[in-house]
Parts: C-alpha cells; sequence; structure tokens
C-alpha cells in the first residue's frame, strides 16, 4: 500500500441498452417533419427507449449484475460504489443504495460512494471520485465501480427524437487496460439555465436549444485550451517543447446529445488548433485553404455557417479516423445522458481489435447542462497478447452490435403511447407497471409494483433464454474469476449462479 498505485483506470465495461426501440426515419413522417430533419439534421438513426416497466434502479441494477458476472468478479472485492445519474425518483435515497441489494448474498457492506448530479456529468464525476479513491490513502485495495445511467426523455416536440435511455458500469482499479494519464484534465465550470429539471413531479426537462449548444461548444473551447496548457507544461518538465494539438489523440470521443453535434466538436477542435498555431500551413495539409479565418474570434463563431462547414470539411479525414467509431451506441440508441460519452467510449473498443487500440491516447469530453465539463485522456496499455487485460476488454464488448441489432423494432405510434403512459403514471404510488415483462432482454431488472408508500419493488427476468444477447451471462456464472483482485487481498469466490426468475427485492423501508 505504500506504493502509489500504477495506471489507474478502467477494468471492465459494460453497457445496457433497452430492448426496444423506434426509427428515426419513422419518427419523422410520424411527426410531421421534413425527411431527414432527425436523421441527416441529427445524424440519429434509432432512440431506444423504456417502458414504465424500467426506472433508474432496474437499469443500474441490471448493468452491474451483468458486468459481476461476466467479470467473474466476487462482491466481496469492490469497496467503492457511486451511481451518476440525474434521473431522479427519490429526492433523499440513492439509487446506490438499492444497488447495495445485490451485494447482500456476499455480506459485503463495506462500500463507499453514494450519487452524484449534474445533468450528464455525474458519470464523470462519480469516476474521477473513484480514481482519486484508487489513488488515495482511503484505498484498501480494492474496485471501485461506477454506474452511470439515465432515462432521457422529453415531451412531445423537436426535442424528443433526441432521447433515449441505458447505463454503463466500469470496473476501477490499478495496472488498468485504459489508464488516466495523471494531471491531464481540463475543466470548465459556470452557471447558466441551458438544460435544467425544474418540475419535480416530470421526468421533462426545461430546454433552450440554442444556449445548450453554446454552452457545449464554449466549454470544450475552454477545456481544450486548459487541457494543451497542462500537457504543453508536463512536456516542458520533460525537456519538450511540443504543443498539443488533435494529432496527439488516436481517437477522440465526446458526450453526445445527438450525433451531428460531435461531428462539428471535432471540427471546433481543429479550428482550436488552427486559432492558436503560431504559423499554420494554409497551403496544404489539413489547414489548406482556411487562410480566410485566420482572424476570427473564437467566442464569435459558436453559430457561424461559415466557419463552420469549412472546418467540418477540414476536419472530415480526423472526423473518420478517430471520432465517427465512437458514435454506434448514440446513432442506434439516442442520448443516454451520463452514460453517452462512455457509450462513445465502449462503441471505440468495440469495433478495433487490441492490437489497433495499444498504446494510443483517447481523449474524452464530458459535459453536463447547467453546466460542468471535463476533457481529459486516457492511455490504452500497450499489452495486447491474447490474454491480456486489453485482450479481455474488447472481447467483453465485441457483442455490441449484435446486442443493438437484437433489439425489437416498434412503431411511432407504440412508443408515443409509452411516453403518455410514462407520463401519467410518473410517481404514482399503489401502482403496478402495465408494460410486458416478455419484451425485456433475458437477465433485466424490472419494476415490479410501487406500494402505497412509494417503495419499489423488483424483479429479474430468468437469463435462461436463447437470444443472443446474454451469450455472455449463461456461460459466465461457472468461469473462473478473469480480472484479479488489484492488491490479492481479497476473499475470492466465483460468481454466483444468476438468480431465477421471480427473485424479488426492493428499494428498501426508508
Amino acid at each position: 500500500m505504500a506504493a502509489w498505485p500504477k495506471d489507474v483506470g478502467i477494468m471492465a465495461v459494460e453497457v445496457y441498452v433497452p430492448s426496444q426501440y423506434v426509427e428515426q426515419a419513422e419518427l419523422e413522417e410520424f411527426d410531421g417533419v421534413g425527411a431527414g430533419k432527425y436523421t441527416v439534421g441529427l445524424g440519429q438513426a434509432r432512440m431506444g427507449f423504456c417502458s414504465d416497466r424500467e426506472d433508474i434502479s432496474s437499469l443500474c441494477l441490471t448493468v452491474v449484475q451483468r458486468l459481476m458476472e461476466r467479470s467473474g468478479l466476487s462482491y466481496q472485492s469492490v469497496g467503492r460504489l457511486e451511481v451518476g445519474t440525474e434521473t431522479i425518483i427519490d429526492k433523499s435515497k440513492s439509487t446506490k443504495t438499492v444497488l447495495m441489494q445485490l451485494f447482500e448474498e456476499s455480506g459485503n457492506t463495506d462500500v463507499e460512494g453514494v450519487d452524484t448530479t449534474n445533468a450528464c456529468y455525474g458519470g464523470t464525476a462519480a469516476l474521477f471520485n473513484a480514481v482519486n479513491w484508487v489513488e488515495s490513502s482511503s484505498w484498501d485495495g480494492r474496485y471501485a465501480l461506477v454506474v452511470a445511467g439515465d432515462i432521457a426523455v422529453y415531451a412531445t416536440g423537436g426535442a424528443r427524437p433526441t432521447g433515449g435511455a441505458g447505463a454503463v458500469a466500469m470496473l476501477v482499479g490499478p495496472n488498468a487496460p485504459l489508464a488516466f494519464e495523471r494531471g491531464l484534465r481540463g475543466t470548465h465550470m459556470q452557471h447558466a439555465y441551458d438544460f435544467y429539471k425544474p418540475d419535480m413531479v416530470s421526468e421533462y426537462p426545461v430546454v433552450d436549444g440554442k444556449l445548450s449548444i453554446q454552452c457545449y461548444l464554449s466549454a470544450l473551447d475552454r477545456c481544450y485550451s486548459v487541457y494543451r496548457n497542462k500537457i504543453h507544461a508536463q512536456r516542458q518538465r520533460e525537456g519538450l517543447d511540443k504543443r498539443c494539438s488533435l494529432e496527439d489523440f488516436g481517437f477522440m470521443v465526446f458526450h453526445s446529445p445527438y450525433c451531428k453535434l460531435v461531428q462539428k466538436s471535432l471540427a471546433r477542435l481543429m479550428l482550436n488548433d488552427f486559432l492558436c498555431h503560431p504559423s499554420p500551413d494554409t497551403e496544404s495539409g489539413p489547414f489548406s485553404g482556411l487562410e480566410a479565418f485566420r482572424d476570427v474570434k473564437i467566442e464569435d463563431t459558436y453559430f457561424d455557417r461559415d466557419v463552420e462547414k469549412a472546418f467540418m470539411k477540414a476536419s472530415s479525414e480526423a472526423f473518420e479516423n478517430k471520432t465517427k467509431a465512437s458514435l454506434l451506441i448514440s446513432n442506434q440508441n439516442g442520448n443516454m445522458y451520463t452514460p453517452s460519452v462512455y457509450g462513445c467510449l465502449a462503441s471505440v473498443l468495440a469495433q478495433h481489435t487490441p492490437q489497433q487500440l495499444a498504446g494510443q491516447r483517447i481523449g474524452v469530453f464530458s459535459y453536463g447542462s447547467g453546466f460542468a465539463a471535463t476533457l481529459y485522456s486516457i492511455k490504452v496499455t500497450q499489452d495486447a497478447t491474447p490474454g491480456s487485460s486489453l485482450d479481455k476488454l474488447v472481447s467483453s464488448l465485441c457483442d455490441l452490435q449484435a446486442r443493438l441489432d437484437s433489439r425489437k423494432k416498434v412503431s411511432p405510434d407504440v412508443f408515443a403511447q409509452n411516453m403518455k403512459l410514462r407520463e401519467e403514471t410518473h410517481h404514482l404510488a399503489n401502482y403496478i407497471p402495465q408494460g410486458s415483462v416478455e419484451e425485456l432482454f433475458p437477465g433485466t431488472w424490472y419494476l415490479t409494483r410501487v406500494d402505497e408508500k412509494h417503495r419499489r419493488q423488483y424483479a429479474r427476468r430468468s437469463v435462461s433464454d436463447d437470444r443472443p444477447l446474454e451469450a455472455g451471462l449463461l456461460t459466465s456464472s461457472n468461469a473462473a474469476e478473469h480480472i484479479p483482485s488489484p492488491l490479492k487481498k481479497m476473499p475470492r469466490i466465483p460468481s454466483a449462479t444468476a438468480g431465477p426468475e421471480g427473485l424479488v427485492i426492493s428499494n428498501g423501508d426508508h
């Protein structure tokens, strides 16, 4: 314990998306808007959604149990669990405390952490807390588990197609295949009412769309500037005088409210590089033909179509190589709020081999309205050999496309009915959900009832189903643990066999 933990970062990742989706092209027709408004204008193809059978606690129960089962980990090996979410179903009781029911059989109640909330930034704050815990004097040698989950729904209108739902769980520890680069975080926080949820009895936010885009892009500018200054100072201490640019990142992932904004954001980073370069080459290379924009002021360009078009074109190759792959889940499932940027990270891992990822720097930009933002970087381990931690991490996500393809498409009318049902039953007491349990993926936790005191009870759908989504779960219960304990100190047991259908847990009596 005397030595500073090395290469603290992400050991394992699990993703959960709902089992149903609506086609954005069909939603365009249903909503009576022009063809391409959602699919081209926003860059969205499909949107996942939850019936009233799922809430934030059930999403998080599902993704945590999946990660533990697929990793073959004992619940005793977790010493910190924190949830990042903005989907609030109780103003006092945390979602983390609901998840502690998964730990009961192990007898482990010594688990730090609660919930963290600030729009879409809560998952990143929870992840930073986990990394900081492992690197601190408080660390007891066990793993930290971070869960980011949300249900993103909007009232009928132009914002509704930017919804989505899902959860991502991440295991944090030392000697990780995805290590956080120490000291390289650029953060910007500021007060603004760009997106907020003042109505405590509604799931719907109040959104100022134009202001939200401006806040997002201005935060990106500020965070990138701070990050570049920090890495430049770090390099100078090492005797180097090399400036930071997009070229320093093998991959760049962003919080994704919708895919088109991510493409604009990468172009924004190139604009920053261009304006900060002491003497950019406008005759050849990526800055070719951009001399007309040399004297623009960055704060005047948020909605400048000429600048946007020129730099999206100039950054098109960088987008294809560094960012496009990250948009798989975002394009197919929509905005998941706190898990959004980590769904983008998982998408990169799922679509590249360990050899392609090894040694790369991955830039991560996280944004949450109100607003809070950080740009940080992850360094991928050099070890891509079969059986390595990187190989296992990539293998665990290789079925991501198959999972997305195994979902059920529903009509826009059925989607609208589900949204209306959620709207009418949100926060009802003495309520039994009406949604079909059979439509859920095997192994999914779901809400069984809300009693007269608003106490929620959950059950898990059986995993004994032949659908391909759960192939990893069906075999994991008998597998030996494949992620060793950080300090080899904790008692180790194989994960328990998944519980039978009908196993019921609640969200407690308080």
